[in-house]
């Protein structure tokens, strides 16, 4: 049975078209990314997902039911990506309701908050109200939140937006460290952190379903970006199309070059590339096997 199913589904406002016919199907598994500019329509397809919308046309099911039914409770949860929580009541109070909100009792409300945020780090602060915590603490406890009742789905718009790199690193590995029970569907711009993440990638645009695409496609693609530090250019890319088997090599960005050969006639491309950066003296920032997250959906 497919976690999530969506047939021609489709949600206006007005006269806006927000989502046009989209049609995809997602199993359980690793994180899934959705991507695209603002306005495509990401947001809505999140809010048809949990039940606050319902579509103008087409259908769309959760492991086989209709969004907000009776028999997810528990089962899916969201942050939206400006949530707050109530700045009037610490954290554990909060908890507390919405653990009951979900059925639990009083004292499994309690429990079950105290379990949620310590898997974030929070447990020494589950008295304290929202004020007081950093903006950091404070996406955390939101994404706690998300995690009450063990949801086997969970959608996270721009979870870690605003975060410094401390912060987002603890948001991917809690996200990374829960992925083989609950499948995490994240909303983001921040590609290179998706990257990270996810494998399969959704991207919509203007309300159309556009490209989907693996990020572990990479591990049998037949190219490599190349990120240098400092080299010559011109020389670089003659010299690199120089070598058997490779079919081209592209500059993608100012110091980003991408690489397409033919596996068949080349086995020690890496081994090579790292003795033509030797005897030029050229330094170089990454090698990554396939295609960026952003080159795979815009070129």
């Amino acid at each position: 049975m497919s976690l999530i199913k969506c047939e021609q589904l489709s949600k206006s406002y007005g006269s806006k078209q927000a989502l046009d016919n989209v049609s995809i199907e997602l199993k359980s598994g690793s994180p899934i990314a959705l991507v695209g500019p603002n306005g495509a329509g990401k947001t809505t397809l999140f809010s048809l997902l949990c039940g606050y919308l319902l579509p103008s046309s087409g259908s769309v099911t959760i492991m086989g039911e209709k969004p907000g039914s009776q028999g997810l409770l528990g089962k899916v949860s969201s942050l939206p990506q400006d949530a707050t929580l109530d700045p009037n009541l610490n954290l554990i109070s909060q908890f507390i309701l919405f653990g009951t909100l979900q059925g639990l009792s009083a004292k499994a409300a309690r429990d079950e908050g105290q379990r949620v945020l310590t898997l974030v780090g929070l447990a020494d602060v589950i008295e304290q109200k929202p004020q007081s915590l950093s903006h950091g603490m404070s996406k955390r406890a939101s994404i706690a939140q998300a995690l009450i009742g063990s949801p086997q789905l969970v959608l996270l718009d721009e979870p870690t937006a605003g975060l410094d790199p401390a912060n987002a690193k603890v948001v991917r590995d809690l996200v990374k460290s829960l992925s083989a029970n609950i499948t995490f569907v994240i909303s983001s711009h921040n590609l290179d952190e998706l990257e990270k993440l996810c494998d399969q990638v959704i991207y919509l645009d203007k309300g159309k379903l556009g490209r989907e695409v693996s990020i572990q496609d990479n591990l049998t693609d037949e190219y490599i970006t190349v990120s240098m530090q400092t080299c010559d250019k011109a020389q670089f890319i003659n010299d690199i199309e120089a070598l058997n088997g490779v079919n081209s090599v592209t500059q993608r960005q100012d110091d980003e070059f991408l690489i397409h050969y033919n596996a068949d006639d080349v086995n020690d491309l890496e081994i090579q590339l790292f003795q033509l950066f030797s005897r030029n003296s050229w330094r170089y920032r990454a090698i990554l096997k396939g295609r960026s997250l952003e080159d795979k959906l815009f070129s």
